[in-house]
């Protein structure tokens, strides 16, 4: 059963007036332990395509747009972590919160219903994208901003000089296993923002090699973590590298909800309908389609649960969790609403 939009009540619950808990005990927020720009970007992310939709999406889209503006520096570093009475806990860097910035920032630019939010996540963007990160994820985060930032018409220079520079950084990237196909030697987390990002570079820089070396990884990731009934069996917090033993615990959550969107760009890119398989099998891992047979999602309040354990699901209902199950729903919804208006 797939919702007909957004159900944002548990994300609501963990939003206050200054932005996003990180973690939850249970359904409940713990506010002792603050809010990250990680989680808050992923929020923006997801709220700002749909604050046209929904008053409850509008609002929360502000308040971690406010919370993103704050945590940029002039010259474009990005605090992560703010304790609970409002100050920053860590000094201002270019770790992966600088690329998940990068990334909901371009996407509220470009995809927001509102000029004002548009407007101001423009001004943190091109802030935000006077840094350079060293790292491959922060990296890929940022070529995905870049890419909302640049459009259709490519006519954002700061953005493109960015994608540029973080295609150049991506698509190099080798294993040096001959029998592991994969270009680092273990998966880690997010694993398919690599892919993505690739796909999505090579499609706003015109370069079909980057497009094919994306789908490519794409395709060795689904392999990876699918079964042979086509179910996942995501890869675990601990990673997961050649002769592991399968099924690992405990799943993340964020493993499906970065496949699903590199699936939906990839089906948007090449119009090719076997993308659509494992994005559907990434939504199936949230209703119970894994290796428990055991929801990770409850469609009434929207949240997410924190992963898949050998004894069970993590009971508890995290920002991060809750995001990138919000995240593969808006994937599945987004094929629904193209393909409702091609008919």
């Amino acid at each position: 059963m797939i919702p007909t939009g957004l159900p944002l009540g548990h994300l609501e619950a963990m939003t206050d007036e200054r932005g996003l808990f990180e973690h939850a005990l249970g359904d409940q927020p713990r506010r002792a332990l603050g809010y990250c720009v990680d989680d808050v970007a992923r929020g923006l992310a997801v709220t700002a395509p749909e604050d046209g939709r929904s008053d409850a999406a509008a609002a929360l889209a502000d308040c971690y747009l406010r919370f993103l503006e704050s945590a940029v520096t002039e010259d474009g570093l990005v605090h992560n972590r703010m304790g609970h009475g409002g100050e920053w806990t860590d000094e201002a860097g270019l770790g992966d919160w600088w690329g998940r910035a990068l990334w909901g920032l371009g996407i509220a630019a470009r995809r927001s219903s509102r000029a004002s939010i548009r407007e101001r996540a423009t001004a943190v963007f091109e802030r935000a994208a006077r840094a350079r990160s060293p790292w491959l994820r922060a990296l890929c985060f940022a070529a995905l901003g870049a890419v909302e930032m640049a459009g259709p018409e490519g006519t954002d220079a700061a953005a493109l000089e960015l994608l540029r520079d973080a295609a150049d950084a991506i698509a190099p990237c080798r294993s040096g296993a001959s029998d592991w196909r994969w270009p680092e030697s273990r998966l880690r987390y997010a694993n398919a923002a690599i892919p993505e990002a690739l796909i999505a570079a090579g499609r706003a820089l015109d370069d079909d090699r980057l497009v094919e070396r994306g789908t490519e990884l794409l395709g060795v990731l689904i392999s990876i973590e699918s079964g042979p009934d086509g179910r996942l069996s995501v890869t675990p917090v601990g990673g997961r590298g050649p002769g592991d033993a399968r099924p690992a615990f405990d799943q993340q959550p964020i493993e499906a909800g970065a496949l699903a969107q590199a699936c939906l760009r990839a089906f948007q890119t090449t119009c090719d309908d076997r993308w659509l398989m494992p994005l559907y099998a990434a939504w199936g891992w949230f209703q119970g389609e894994n290796d428990l047979g055991i929801p990770l999602f409850d469609p009434v309040s929207g949240a997410g649960y924190d992963g898949l354990t050998p004894e069970g699901r993590n009971d508890n209902r995290g920002a991060e969790s809750t995001l990138a199950a919000l995240a593969t729903l808006q994937c599945v919804l987004s094929v629904t609403r193209t393909r409702g208006r091609s008919r």
